[in-house]
């Protein structure tokens, strides 16, 4: 099937006045695709990542882009003092936090007979135990506000089977149950959590770290028969942090054209 190349959506203002933190943001993956997109939907954007040069580098591209430097601040999401950190500051330099973006993750290929404990393990803290300290620290905060709106990036592995990713599909089901547990817990204060579940979104980085020939093999699986563009699902995450989803919580939307 040849592609078409989708036709990118300018904004609509549908965050005009919010103020969000994104993680994982810098690169060329969905984080920052996000980071852009809430951007020109009119909201004040921050960002962070652990990779210092990439961050600096995603930071001067917004900058261009919109004529504002996002405030911006290195986090690893393993570490709860920068967890911490990252949403106390977030919290001074924007005064509040109104959206969280939970992007960070971690994925790999390995099948279970040979996987290590090593790798089951850094998938888990990164894509699901990261999320989980991301959304504990904001949460604290949204509640006390009672206002506020998470989305967590998931994956649709967390409903489908893949061989090589049984770490990364069961991180990304944990998101999934994490972000319909928070949302029960958080309805009360107003508070709404969602997440977004992409098929296959591909970019750069996501290239250099899958092996040769899968990419390729995965979008002949997609109805439309090419991968998503980044920003395709990040116009899905803009959506659930805007109003046009507050009647939404606890919910896992599907970024996908797979066919079985």
């Amino acid at each position: 099937m040849s592609r078409t190349p989708p036709r990118y959506v300018e904004g609509h203002h549908l965050l005009d006045g919010k103020t969000v933190l994104v993680t994982a943001a810098a690169g060329t993956g969905i984080g920052f695709a996000t980071a852009r997109r809430c951007a020109e939907e009119g909201a004040m954007v921050m960002i962070s990542d652990i990779h210092e040069r990439r961050l600096n580098e995603a930071a001067d591209e917004l900058e261009r882009l919109s004529g504002a430097r996002p405030p911006q601040l290195l986090c690893n999401v393993t570490k709860e003092e920068e967890v911490q950190r990252l949403v106390a500051t977030a919290i001074s330099q924007m005064g509040r936090v109104d959206v969280l973006i939970n992007n960070a993750g971690l994925g790999g290929t390995a099948n279970i007979v040979d996987m290590t404990d090593d790798q089951w393990n850094t998938v888990l803290e990164i894509t699901l135990t990261g999320t989980f300290r991301m959304t504990r620290a904001t949460l604290r905060h949204m509640m006390e506000r009672r206002s506020g709106v998470i989305v967590n990036n998931a994956s649709v592995l967390g409903w489908r089977a893949q061989a090589g990713q049984a770490h990364y599909a069961a991180a990304k089901a944990g998101v999934m149950a994490l972000t319909r547990c928070a949302a029960i817990e958080a309805a009360e204060a107003g508070v709404r959590v969602n997440a977004v579940a992409p098929s296959l979104a591909i970019h750069k980085f996501l290239s250099k770290v899958t092996p040769e020939g899968l990419l390729e093999e995965l979008a002949t699986r997609e109805a439309f028969g090419h991968a998503a563009e980044p920003w395709e699902v990040a116009n899905t995450i803009v959506f659930l942090a805007s109003d046009y989803s507050s009647y939404m919580t606890g919910e896992s939307i599907s970024v996908s054209s797979q066919h079985p």
